[in-house]
């Protein structure tokens, strides 16, 4: 059985490894791949993983011996996942690896944007300070999260973990999700109060043709002033 990994890179710059492919069959693994290379590097593999090269309807009418493809990460979007089913090909994603990461990061950037950290250690090490008249300097207005409305779009397992991030640090959270499941951590709403209520709105959803462009003049127009 042959396997193709195509950009290994992605997910793997060394510090990991890929002895348990290796286990199951013939491994080649690629760094990257140019679009213009997927079909050619494939060729007659059965099993295909990739992070983020596309593998499209065309890659696939080339590669008729595909019958799995993995995909390194949580969006499958890369996949023609119609042209895989018409095909019998078993498609297949990792759903839980970033739900921490994703949620932390989350946070970085509302921290972020309520502190300036970086600027202000800039501002400090170039003197801002020492020429303040005023012992307390700032560049920013210093925003607590605390007491603040936190909206999710999306309330799967990275939303349900960003909600639990929010509720300790004193925030309401509030979500809409199509499927909503049981979350002690948040409330769900409709749509459009996540819009009208929110200070900070956060996305966790997968990009589905009805959701594409959702963030746009009008869902904005609905927001608080400041969101």
């Amino acid at each position: 059985m042959k396997i193709i990994i195509l950009d290994g890179y992605t997910e793997n710059p060394g510090d990991l490894s890929w002895d348990g492919f290796s286990a199951l069959g013939d491994l080649t693994v690629y760094d990257r791949t140019p679009p213009e290379d997927v079909a050619e590097r494939i060729g007659d593999a059965q099993i295909v993983l990739t992070n983020k090269t596309p593998v499209t309807r065309e890659t696939l009418k080339r590669c008729p011996e595909v019958r799995y493809i993995g995909v390194l990460a949580t969006g499958y979007n890369i996949v023609d996942v119609g042209a895989a089913r018409e095909r019998g090909i078993v498609v297949s994603n990792i759903p839980t690896y970033g739900t921490a990461a994703v949620a932390q990061f989350v946070f970085a950037l509302m921290l972020e944007l309520c502190h300036h950290v970086g600027e202000h250690s800039r501002a400090v090490k170039d003197g801002a300070w020492e020429r303040c008249p005023d012992f307390c300097f700032w560049n920013y207005p210093l925003i607590e999260l605390a007491g603040k409305t936190l909206g999710l779009v999306g309330c799967g397992r990275i939303g349900r973990a960003v909600a639990g991030i929010g509720r300790a640090f004193g925030m309401e959270v509030i979500g809409y999700d199509k499927f909503p499941v049981e979350c002690g951590s948040l409330t769900y709403v409709s749509l459009e109060e996540v819009y009208r209520r929110s200070d900070f709105i956060s996305l966790h959803c997968p990009l589905l043709a009805d959701n594409r462009g959702m963030i746009n003049d009008e869902s904005i127009g609905k927001m608080k002033d400041g969101v």
